[in-house]
């Protein structure tokens, strides 16, 4: 039979434990050491000034509740939730600034993690909770070179050796489409002088976005800051849509991170505010019926059509593809451009 007491002097010779407590509401944690269950709560339900009686404690990462024997097995500073009578770990919120202050370690544990729930959930709800956190934590946005990351250059041509140059070429081609678009209007103007005047004109923007290379720096996260329009790290932010000042829905994406992002990234829209083919190409058309290429202010119509002036990058959903009402028709633009260039 124990002698009366021997059970407290063993506990005085073990080793006190670290821990990190929090309560259920409260991010701040406190640093504390018990060698029992006993002892952490007495300190802890001091510390945040609740009853004792009724209290419990439970591991924060997953709810399991740590009696005396488990809390010998617990490794040093493991963070720990202190629940009320009444209480439920189901009510703890999710914070997500653990996950994203994890180390580079925590990051890999967390992908493997993700990986394995999802080849057993069967939830829809759940499954593409799963699926878009594998997306972003699988970044590599950090590698530029093919060798670096192989998969992120899966079907890309072979002459193109960085993501910056594949990225830069992706934003020239975009601005290509909408040159082909102001050449093939001249096939629509019926009188053979504005014709030549038009095709004039053209060919002068050409000249100048071949020179600008196109803008292809607009996507090239190696180029300049005030050229690219996005981070040093390659994260684009939508603009918002046309008649908006910003995005409502805070969306964003990093093309450069892994190849399912660089695809997705191709839905995002460079949109023209005042539209190009309902507006400034036959405004344009308009101007040279009574002034010849060299009379008119191209450069204007140049940045409406090329240029960060009227372009705004967006995403798919902030795309609207209907009439842009902003109250400037061809005729306003076309009084605009009619003076004569210094």
């Amino acid at each position: 039979m124990t002698r009366p007491g021997r059970s407290i002097m063993l506990s005085l010779f073990k080793k006190p434990k670290p821990v990190k407590l929090r309560s259920l509401c409260n991010n701040q944690k406190y640093g504390m050491a018990a060698t029992s269950v006993k002892e952490l709560l007495k300190k802890g339900c001091k510390i945040l000034k609740v009853p004792v009686s009724g209290s419990r404690v439970c591991l924060s990462e997953d709810g399991t509740e740590v009696n005396e024997g488990y809390f010998q097995t617990l490794p040093d500073n493991t963070e720990v939730i202190l629940l009320t009578e009444g209480q439920t770990w189901d009510e703890f919120p999710c914070d997500v600034s653990l996950l994203l202050g994890s180390s580079d370690h925590h990051t890999d544990l967390l992908i493997e993690s993700a990986r394995n729930l999802l080849s057993d959930e069967r939830a829809p709800k759940r499954r593409k909770i799963l699926q878009d956190l594998l997306h972003n934590l699988a970044d590599s946005s950090e590698a530029e070179g093919r060798e670096e990351d192989m998969a992120w250059f899966q079907g890309v041509d072979s002459r193109f050796k960085t993501k910056s140059a594949y990225m830069t070429y992706n934003c020239e081609n975009r601005v290509r489409g909408y040159l082909k678009e102001v050449e093939g209007y001249s096939q629509n103007i019926k009188c053979p002088k504005v014709q030549r005047e038009y095709k004039k004109t053209v060919e002068i923007m050409t000249e100048t976005l071949k020179s600008a290379k196109y803008n292809g720096c607009y996507f090239n996260r190696k180029d300049k800051e005030a050229n690219r329009l996005c981070t040093a790290e390659g994260w684009f932010t939508c603009q918002g849509a046309f008649d908006q000042d910003q995005c409502t829905s805070l969306h964003s994406i990093n093309p450069y991170g892994n190849r399912e992002s660089r695809i997705l990234f191709s839905t995002w829209n460079l949109d023209h505010r005042i539209e190009k083919k309902r507006t400034i190409i036959p405004a344009l058309a308009v101007a040279l019926k009574k002034h010849t290429s060299s009379d008119i202010n191209w450069e204007y119509f140049y940045r409406l059509l090329f240029t960060r002036e009227n372009l705004k990058l967006v995403h798919v959903v902030c795309h609207k593809k209907t009439v842009h009402d902003l109250q400037c028709d061809s005729t306003q633009i076309y009084n605009k451009a009619k003076r004569r260039r210094k």
